[in-house]
């Protein structure tokens, strides 16, 4: 390193953001995750002894993922690498590879490449990377914001240790921004700068487990606001307010909360609890859900979920979604707050759901058996010369509109698919076919 790349090293480290010089530079300063770093963890036996295998960190943003990287190249006698994988290409791999070799080789030394955002690798430069890790080449830590499972190679996955870091709690972020308004050394301390409970209160809620959020409007807070009387910068609530004007949403529209929030609103209809399907359709209309994809998810839920016990679900469901594509947002929350209100708190049958899956159970697992010739279409040529349709009872021609006939293939004569409950409209459907059994 010459005087240059020293200075330019220094100047960043001071100049850099407030949540960059806030990293932890050891396990002792890690806050939160104690799920996988408390003493008694693998994780931090595994860190302390220097005897990693490959890992990778998953979790939402601002939990510590990369943070955990740095604590465990401040820590490891191995040569330590990063890359990311939204800038990377094949030749920064090779390149790591080949230096890898090297430190195997001549000096016995392990190497550690830490790839941020693993998931924006496409599949092929996964694939480059697997042999390498098989081999030990490469002790490889990934980390990422989507479900490993469904974005990382499944090779990968295998040689891998997936740990799961949650969003912090907010007694672990309120001793973070108190660090930083107050430590002099990593913090901004310097500033002389002070920050009422309720502002700290403040935004530790509104960080939604975000550490880097709340650094942030920390960071923003002391650098805008003008020194009192007293000669302190105060970071009063209403300076907090105004450095995070909105709460922030972790919601990525093809990531897992989105996967989660709409199970949880679909699961919340199910289960007829109007309050919290409301909650998650506020979530997700708030952080910018398309409205299509949600009225089509009520559609579904009226159907599967309502079914014959209350027929109008469906309709309302349906109407809504039509009202929604010619109204738009804002107007079109109060729409689909009407659908979901209705089919969270209509009564519930999934008989149509059960008995049209064990329906296409049937025909895909067995042999397609034969319709009744007197089923059978009867107006084609030569029809009546082979049955078809002779012996068929026109059903209006009888009392209640009914007549006893078989309508299942001979194999299939009692074989039950829909079974109405006693829910709702169903229990009227019950009664009606009673009625017309005692009746024939």
């Amino acid at each position: 390193m010459d005087l240059f790349d020293y200075m330019r090293e220094n100047s960043m480290k001071e100049n850099s953001p407030l949540a960059q010089r806030m990293r932890p530079r050891n396990l002792d300063e890690v806050v939160g995750q104690r799920h996988i770093i408390g003493p008694d963890k693998l994780l931090y036996r595994a860190i302390k002894a220097d005897k990693l295998s490959s890992i990778i960190f998953y979790g939402p943003p601002g939990t510590g993922k990369t943070t955990l990287a740095k604590v465990i190249a401040n820590t490891t006698s191995a040569d330590f690498r990063q890359i990311n994988a939204t800038v990377a290409g094949k030749k920064d791999m090779e390149d790591v590879v080949a230096a890898a070799k090297n430190n195997m080789g001549m000096y016995g030394r392990k190497t550690i490449l830490f790839v941020d955002e693993i998931h924006r690798f496409n599949k092929g430069q996964q694939d480059y990377l697997l042999p390498f890790v098989e081999d030990g080449t490469l002790i490889l830590i990934g980390a990422t914001t989507e479900n490993p499972y469904f974005e990382v190679n499944s090779a990968l996955i295998s040689r891998s240790i997936i740990f799961e870091l949650k969003a912090l709690e907010k007694e672990d972020i309120l001793s973070l921004i108190h660090t930083a308004v107050y430590d002099k050394e990593r913090g901004m301390g310097a500033y002389d700068a002070v920050i009422d409970e309720d502002a700290a209160e403040f935004l530790a809620d509104l960080a939604n487990g975000d550490a880097r959020n709340a650094l942030n409007a920390v960071e923003l807070g002391i650098m805008s606001t003008n020194r009192s009387e007293d000669g302190k910068i105060h970071i009063t609530l209403e300076v907090a307010e105004e450095c995070i004007q909105k709460r922030v949403i972790r919601y990525d529209k093809t990531g897992d909360n989105h996967y989660d929030t709409i199970s949880a609103f679909i699961k919340s209809m199910r289960g007829s609890d109007p309050d919290a399907a409301l909650y998650y359709l506020a979530r997700m209309l708030y952080a910018g859900e398309d409205i299509k994809f949600i009225a089509r998810r009520i559609m579904i839920c009226a159907s599967e979920d309502v079914g014959n016990a209350d027929p109008q679900a469906l309709v309302v469901a349906v109407s809504a979604c039509e009202a929604i594509e010619r109204i738009g947002m804002p107007e079109a929350q109060i729409i689909l707050a009407q659908a979901v209100t209705y089919v969270a708190t209509a009564p519930k049958s999934n008989a149509s759901y059960l008995g049209i899956d064990k329906a296409m159970a049937q025909v895909a697992n067995e042999k397609t058996a034969a319709i009744p010739p007197h089923l059978q279409d009867a107006h084609y040529k030569s029809a009546a010369k082979l049955g078809h349709g002779t012996g068929y009872l026109y059903a209006h021609d009888y009392p209640m509109h009914y007549v006893k006939q078989q309508y299942l293939p001979d194999t299939l004569v009692g074989r039950k698919f829909y079974e109405p409950t006693d829910n709702g409209y169903e229990k009227n459907i019950n009664e009606h076919m009673r009625r017309l059994e005692e009746n024939s």
